[in-house]
């Protein structure tokens, strides 16, 4: 069983209410389900499970009056097996988007407050099925990734004592001892090679087989194309999997990571894909990352939403959209070029996302200077660049210098923690996991 950070956000949702039903978001195949269960097991003395893919009959709990009497009173006798007691009892409605009135009945279980109910899905985000009345102010919305790095070792049996003495070599800014920092470096490789999804990692946990794990690699990417086919509007799908499909070109095998529709196909434009682009971020399949013209907070106000990096919900995605010779590249280190520089940078995207941060990056063509991301931490402005080895971070000290009030920025490295030039915090590139 692979440890989570969400069963915790679940628990403090349960304690912390507030008339409210928890909707749990996230990309298909992140774990939503199992999570659930998991929290119903240790919590609870029933759990009542509607998924509404495997099960669309019980969609006629939801066709008559939404009242919660008489939801409840369908449920009894659907489920007659099931005891529903308030506080005492988890309705979970698993694949929600299936269910229009499902999502409705949401708000109405929220005013009544005697039931705990948690809704679920992996395609909220498009407009398929799309409830008439969206629950506004009845729901609270959590979002679940695939396993971040830290989930990825205690995977792996790595104890929490062993991480936090990591964490506080960050929080004195002292080198990691430098036995202890390779082999961190060394899990971080395999991190990168697995990806997050935990049916990845639980196979390679249970058989160190990277062949086994580049199959079920695979068969998550042929799910997410499924995906595609089947819940894109017809005159979208052949466009989104093309989109989706050239992100590893885009990002592994370029120099120049902003998304290119030219990549997709000669003469491709923005008027012809854009679209697609938009359908697949709102199915949790992409993640983007906006080019702002400015460092300065608040960054949305100067995002440019015509140019952008894609990057997938999850590394496992990316990383079987290449050949299976790519891994071992990874997990021995003898990655160069492009690839290396590109990879590194998806994965401390990876981490950053998966911690809720908006991701924006700079670049100024004249000045020839690129900040490889940009986050906002407590109303600050932070720039990071991405390196594959240790050189130094020349648009950081530029951006230093034009903007007085960015008082920090990071620079993560194939190497350790280091002394910094000014303001410039230097990291480990797994170290993006803990800031």
């Amino acid at each position: 069983m692979l440890k989570r950070k969400a069963l915790q956000q679940l628990k403090y949702w349960a304690g912390h209410k507030d008339k409210k039903c928890l909707v749990l978001q996230g990309a298909r195949q992140v774990g939503k389900t199992y999570i659930i269960e998991r929290f119903a097991e240790e919590s609870y003395e029933e759990l009542v499970e509607i998924n509404f893919k495997e099960m669309p009959s019980a969609m006629e709990i939801f066709s008559g009056d939404l009242t919660v009497d008489n939801m409840v009173m369908a449920l009894r006798f659907r489920f007659p097996d099931k005891r529903i007691v308030p506080g005492k009892t988890l309705i979970f409605l698993d694949e929600i988007q299936e269910c229009e009135q499902a999502i409705t009945s949401l708000k109405f279980w929220a005013m009544d407050n005697r039931y705990d109910v948690i809704a679920s899905g992996s395609l909220l985000g498009i407009d398929y099925n799309r409830a008439s009345s969206y629950p506004v102010g009845y729901v609270e919305i959590q979002r679940m990734h695939g396993l971040d790095f830290e989930e990825f070792l205690w995977g792996l049996g790595i104890g929490g004592e062993l991480i936090a003495s990591i964490q506080s070599y960050l929080e004195q800014r002292k080198p990691v001892p430098e036995f202890v920092n390779n082999q961190m470096m060394g899990y971080y490789r395999t991190y990168i090679a697995t990806g997050g999804m935990p049916e990845v990692i639980q196979k390679y946990i249970d058989t160190k087989d990277f062949r086994e794990v580049n199959a079920i690699q695979k068969n998550l990417l042929q799910g997410y194309l499924y995906d595609i086919a089947h819940y894109a509007k017809a005159e979208e799908k052949i466009k989104a999997e093309k989109c989706y499909l050239t992100l590893a070109r885009q990002l592994l095998d370029k120099e120049n990571h902003k998304f290119q529709y030219k990549e997709i196909e000669h003469g491709a434009r923005a008027q012809k894909y854009y679209s697609s682009i938009e359908w697949l971020l709102r199915a949790d399949i992409v993640q983007l990352c906006n080019l702002v013209t400015d460092v300065r907070y608040d960054l949305e106000d100067y995002s440019r939403d015509d140019f952008f990096r894609a990057y997938t919900t999850d590394l496992s995605l990316l990383i079987a959209m290449k050949d299976f010779s790519l891994k071992q590249h990874i997990v021995e280190n003898t990655l160069s070029g492009n690839t290396k520089g590109g990879l590194y940078e998806c994965a401390v995207a990876d981490a950053l996302l998966k911690k809720g941060y908006s991701l924006y990056y700079y670049k100024n063509e004249s000045a020839k200077r690129e900040i490889d991301f940009i986050i906002q931490v407590d109303g600050q402005v932070v720039p990071i660049e991405v390196k594959s080895g240790n050189g130094r971070a020349n648009s950081l000290n530029a951006i230093f210098k034009k903007n007085e009030g960015i008082s920090y920025g990071y620079k993560f490295v194939d190497g350790n923690i280091g002394d910094g030039e000014g303001r410039i915090i230097t990291l480990p590139l797994y170290m993006a996991a803990f800031i």
